[in-house]
């Protein structure tokens, strides 16, 4: 557990931050290897191949494309090697999909 991570999960408003509280857990639960550090000015992990970033009005769970193929990377939003999914409310939490993806990109990049 990162204090920093903690501290900017924190400050955030509600929902942002009851919802960056649950992406946190899924991925600590998900992944329990996985190194949690602030990069960036937000919470990262594995280095950055996963993010967490709270905005004005929804949270973004970013991913690395980085050896994914055409059809894995088109569940994303976003452009470039680093893409997103959009979180607005606790309840559109989806614990599977998230954890499919979070692994589906942890194999692609082992």
């Amino acid at each position: 557990m990162t204090e920093n991570v903690e501290s900017y999960i924190k400050k955030q408003p509600s929902p942002q931050r009851e919802i960056c509280e649950r992406l946190r857990e899924i991925i600590l639960r998900a992944l329990p290897h996985v190194r949690e550090e602030m990069k960036w000015g937000v919470p990262t992990y594995d280095g950055g191949a996963y993010y967490i970033v709270a905005l004005k009005d929804h949270v973004n769970l970013g991913f690395s494309m980085v050896g994914l193929s055409g059809d894995e990377v088109s569940q994303f939003v976003g452009s470039g090697t680093m893409k997103h999914v959009e979180i607005r409310t606790v309840g559109e939490i989806d614990e599977a999909h998230i954890t499919r993806l979070l692994q589906l990109v942890w194999n692609a990049s082992r």
